[in-house]
């Protein structure tokens, strides 16, 4: 399976992509008017595709006595191709692939049936492999599907993966994107790098540094290679902190890309400013304070205050939100309203929770 074209090309135009949460009610069963309701929030703010089955969505959906994984995805399938019928361009189409080879390849069996385009590979099940056994796995996994590569921080369960892994990782014909994740700048410069020295034009870089979101979007990547520079660009994102205020993501993209394509030297200030005051809200919203604990939970708040989810609760009943992060969220909320979308969804939240 490779991926469609017009895929390619909505990838590679640069596009906002949420990771997808997961809705669930008191008794954190799957609650599926609300669960439809963000995929159609998502698609209505003017994302360009959709993640689902990854971190955001809570990796125990893959547990045999949850076993959301294939439910999850077939609800966001059907809300994608009911857009998809009214729409000129398609959603981009991704998921969470995890695990040992034989689980990774099964679910990127289930994906491909599903019409997903592509796999999110995260290689965290795989925590002591070498080089070579993570790279024989990522080409067995994408002799079925397309690949997104995906570096995702330790903090949050990712490994350390260094420049010679993704060199040679960029030699599988079917890697198609990299979401680069690590929260770090050494290791986000270590993919940048090997994208640009492997020669692959047709490989994507979509940001998942949830830190520093805009700055990512706006850097001219450089390396002198082969004798001359070669200059690559993160061109979108993929990212948790866009599945809430998804409206003004798909703005600031929009923003990024026409500061990008003026050409000029210099950044505008108010970009600079722009990207402390996005940080600061992923802070809050991800919990750095306390090592992530409550990432998922803090998405989750806010998608609660909006109508559009009706708790914070989780399937691990110990993820929650950390003490005063709650506060955290008021303190960004109230600091920077022209980055949240609360009266873009307060006009069709109705709508979005309707059958």
């Amino acid at each position: 399976m490779s991926i469609p074209s017009t895929i390619q090309c909505v990838l590679a135009r640069g596009v906002v992509i949420p990771a997808h949460p997961l809705a669930l009610d008191a008794r954190r069963r799957l609650d599926e008017c609300c669960q439809r309701a963000l995929s159609r929030y998502y698609i209505a703010a003017g994302a360009g595709g959709l993640a689902v089955g990854v971190h955001t969505t809570q990796f125990e959906i893959r547990q045999p006595q949850i076993g959301l994984f294939r439910p999850v995805l077939e609800l966001a399938r059907e809300e994608m191709d009911r857009a998809d019928a009214m729409r000129d361009e398609p959603l981009v189409r991704i998921a969470g692939i995890c695990g040992a080879t034989p689980q990774a390849c099964g679910e990127a069996t289930t994906i491909r049936d599903l019409g997903y385009h592509a796999g999110l590979l995260s290689l965290a099940a795989l925590r002591t492999a070498d080089d070579d056994a993570l790279l024989a796995h990522s080409r067995a996994v994408a002799q079925i599907v397309p690949l997104v590569g995906f570096y995702l921080q330790p903090a949050v369960g990712g490994r350390v993966l260094p420049y010679t892994f993704w060199r040679r990782f960029l030699e599988i014909d079917n890697v198609v994107a990299i979401k680069v994740a690590p929260f770090n700048r050494y290791q986000t410069l270590d993919v940048v790098r090997a994208v640009a020295e492997s020669g692959r034009d047709d490989v994507l870089l979509y940001t998942g540094n949830d830190d520093n979101i805009v700055l990512d979007l706006l850097t001219p990547f450089r390396f002198h290679c082969g004798g001359q520079w070669i200059e690559r660009r993160i061109v979108g994102g993929l990212l948790g902190h866009w599945a809430v205020w998804t409206h003004r993501a798909v703005e600031l993209l929009e923003e990024c890309h026409r500061v990008a394509a003026a050409g000029n030297d210099a950044i505008p200030a108010g970009m600079l400013r722009r990207s402390i005051e996005v940080t600061d809200c992923n802070a809050a919203l991800f919990d750095a304070a306390n090592g992530f604990a409550g990432c998922i939970c803090g998405i989750h708040e806010v998608l609660r205050r909006q109508g559009l989810l009706p708790g914070t609760w989780c399937l691990n009943p110990s993820e929650q939100l950390s003490a005063g992060q709650s506060e955290e969220i008021d303190r960004v909320t109230a600091a920077y309203p022209h980055l949240t979308d609360d009266a873009f969804v307060a006009e069709h939240r109705g709508e979005w929770l309707s059958d």
